[in-house]
């Protein structure tokens, strides 16, 4: 399995993840031209640059708009028609739609509408445009099949967009970065900027987020940032390709397990225990009923994470009820790899999770909080929605 690791050491933008993908071998810029104008999105030129960064040589990717962008008056369906219309493969287009689609719930969610309705800059800027397909398609070109992804470093305080002044990381980045590992670092100004954090937590599973998998290393690849935020730190973003053995795909991973009983909880306390375990880092939270002494009614709470996410879940856990003890024991599990495309239905278009074993397509899932919004918009049952998902892929 061909696995494209992101190292985000100085954080990651869009035209970082172009540069790095096309600066690692077998990315052709040709191609990727003639990928982009097939798009039919006019108004930009595609300059790309070798540079140095520290004496690191990086490849410098800028689209420079040739006149005043409206694309804040997009909406996710002119993305989406503007991707259907193309010729591009049925794999870049799901791709690319599912990272517009976590970009444009990000920002709804933000904003307090729907991803329908709202005008969000990010998603119909048409550098964006170019950032998320362009880098849809050097995966593609590359031959990846998984995408692992560092911790993100956070930089702090403000910056200035069409909203206004936004604190530093920007709302809906953080909104974006739920599920993943992040570190705060002594920089002023935005390492992660929101089209780079759509585009890792879409196709990078988080679960195996924050460091590098076993890999043997086939080529690497730089991409330089527009800004030098400190004399001796380099503006870039690393792109590590390797080949993933089969043996690595069937080796468990470690997980820590966290399990308290409490006959003392209000259950309306369970839902904001539940949410944030998962801020702060759980991989799965459940509840199930138990029986303990006297016979006494009572809840068993579990919490899985990485083992060295243990200490900070037990502490939300005493936090968030009224245990006096937790057990922690570590497990293996096996996981699926787990990428996401999106698919055209009569209800609109629909996310679905695809879990792969060793090169094996072998689940594929539509996004529920999708398949809601559709039956809520049409009118119809969910399950009629799942079922068109399900036959489109």
């Amino acid at each position: 399995m061909t696995t494209a690791y992101f190292d985000c050491f100085s954080g990651i933008s869009g035209d970082m993840t172009l540069g790095a993908l096309l600066a690692c071998a077998g990315a052709d810029e040709a191609r990727l031209r003639e990928g982009l104008a097939a798009l039919g999105v006019p108004g930009y030129e595609l300059t790309v640059e070798t540079v140095q960064r520290q004496g690191i040589t990086a490849t410098d990717v800028d689209v420079k708009l040739l006149e005043t962008d409206r694309g804040h008056g997009r909406h996710l369906s002119d993305i989406t028609r503007i991707l259907r219309e193309s010729r591009l493969s049925q794999r870049v287009q799901g791709q690319a739609l599912a990272v517009f689609t976590r970009l444009a719930d990000a920002e709804a969610k933000i904003h307090g509408t729907s991803r329908e309705e709202i005008h969000f800059h990010e998603v119909g800027a048409v550098d964006a445009i170019v950032d998320i397909v362009g880098s849809c398609l050097l995966l593609e070109m590359l031959g990846v099949d998984r995408v692992a992804v560092s911790a993100l470093p956070c930089g702090y305080g403000m910056i200035r967009c069409q909203h206004g002044l936004m604190p530093v990381p920007a709302p809906a980045t953080v909104e974006l970065l739920r599920g993943f590992p992040v570190y705060p670092v002594d920089i002023k100004g935005e390492l992660v900027t929101p089209t780079g954090a759509a585009l890792v937590t879409t196709l990078a599973d988080p679960a195996t987020a924050g460091k590098m998998p076993a890999m043997r290393v086939l080529t690497s690849g730089y991409g330089a940032g527009k800004k030098q935020f400190q004399p001796d730190m380099p503006n870039l973003l690393r792109v590590i390709i390797g080949e993933t053995e089969d043996a690595a795909d069937r080796t468990p991973r470690t997980v820590a397990v966290l399990e308290t009983n409490l006959d003392d909880q209000n259950p309306e306390g369970f839902d904001l225990l539940m949410e944030r375990a998962f801020a702060a880092g759980a991989l799965d939270v459940f509840f199930a009923p138990v029986q303990m002494k006297k016979n006494r009614p009572a809840t068993l709470v579990t919490v899985l994470c990485p083992p060295d996410k243990a200490d900070a879940l037990a502490g939300v856990i005493f936090r968030e009820t009224g245990t006096f003890g937790i057990r922690v024991r570590e497990q293996r599990r096996y996981t699926l790899e787990r990428s996401w495309r999106a698919v055209q239905t009569e209800f609109g278009d629909i996310r679905l999770k695809v879990g792969r074993w060793q090169d094996e397509e072998i689940t594929v899932a539509p996004e529920y909080e999708d398949c809601k919004r559709a039956a809520q918009q049409h009118g119809v049952p969910l399950r009629r929605i799942y079922d068109a998902a399900r036959q489109k892929a």
